[in-house]
């Protein structure tokens, strides 16, 4: 996947809300299954730090993302509720108050097992390419499907003090790239939030490239793309320590997805 130099958009004004499709009326018409509930609780660690509005808006946010989007199994795998509803789950947790509209352009989930070996070149960080083959955990892919390897998606809900979320890291690229462009950018709603937030990614690109004195993978300095990408993975799943590491970064994501992970956590729910 190319991902093109990070740059300032121009303003565009936010769309106007559609009205709600006819597929989500009818699947919100259904009640969310108390067995899914239960699923969540045992496979997703932080369900439970989730307070019952949120939980209730989550229900209805992946009611929605299952009813508009369609799960593949490849390499062998067979799908069932588990998979697409801890998948889901997770993915919705970035939109939680963003709203659905920002994965409209996911056409269809993949899911491996596990890891799948890709040929190709693939950037390592800052600008350093390598040519071989490598194992693949996700991939997202602009105006088409995300790739997830179950193994790492179950683990990873299961244990995100390690700081990595194959869920997270592929649903933020395609939030990114739901104004067209990879480019670590999402939508944003005015020119100076979009200066703001070119001038916070530079100054943490530059960072990570010169000493990784930060929380985040080094992988984030490949370029503003996968920025944005690894550091909503530490927003998400190791929120204190990014905070800690990079408090503008933080900042930033926490006014961006309308949420305070640190705060949440620490609160003990």
């Amino acid at each position: 996947m190319v991902h093109r130099a990070h740059e300032v958009l121009p303003h565009r004004h936010p769309r106007r809300p559609r009205p709600m499709k006819r597929r989500f009326r009818k699947a919100l018409a259904t009640p969310f299954p108390e067995a899914w509930r239960d699923l969540l609780a045992a496979r997703v660690s932080w369900y439970a730090l989730l307070d019952p509005p949120e939980r209730e808006k989550m229900e209805n946010l992946t009611r929605m993302f299952l009813s508009q989007t369609r799960f593949e199994g490849a390499g062998g795998l067979e799908m069932d509720d588990q998979i697409r509803v801890v998948i889901a789950y997770q993915a919705c947790l970035l939109v939680l108050n963003l709203g659905i509209e920002l994965y409209r352009d996911v056409t269809a989930v993949i899911v491996y097992p596990s890891a799948v070996v890709k040929a190709g070149s693939r950037g390592i960080s800052d600008g350093i390419v390598d040519d071989g083959a490598f194992p693949m955990a996700g991939e997202a892919r602009l105006h088409g499907p995300v790739v997830v390897v179950w193994d790492a998606a179950l683990r990873q809900a299961r244990h995100p003090e390690r700081g990595h979320n194959v869920v997270f890291h592929e649903f933020a690229h395609k939030i990114d790239m739901s104004d067209g462009a990879a480019d670590g950018m999402p939508p944003l709603p005015s020119r100076s939030a979009q200066l703001e937030w070119h001038a916070t990614m530079e100054e943490t690109l530059r960072r990570v490239r010169s000493t990784h004195a930060t929380s985040l993978d080094p992988y984030a300095g490949t370029n503003a793309a996968e920025l944005f990408a690894v550091a909503t993975e530490g927003f998400f799943d190791a929120p204190a320590a990014l905070r800690r590491s990079v408090p503008a970064l933080y900042t930033m994501l926490s006014d961006f997805y309308g949420q305070d992970p640190a705060t949440r956590r620490r609160a003990g729910r």
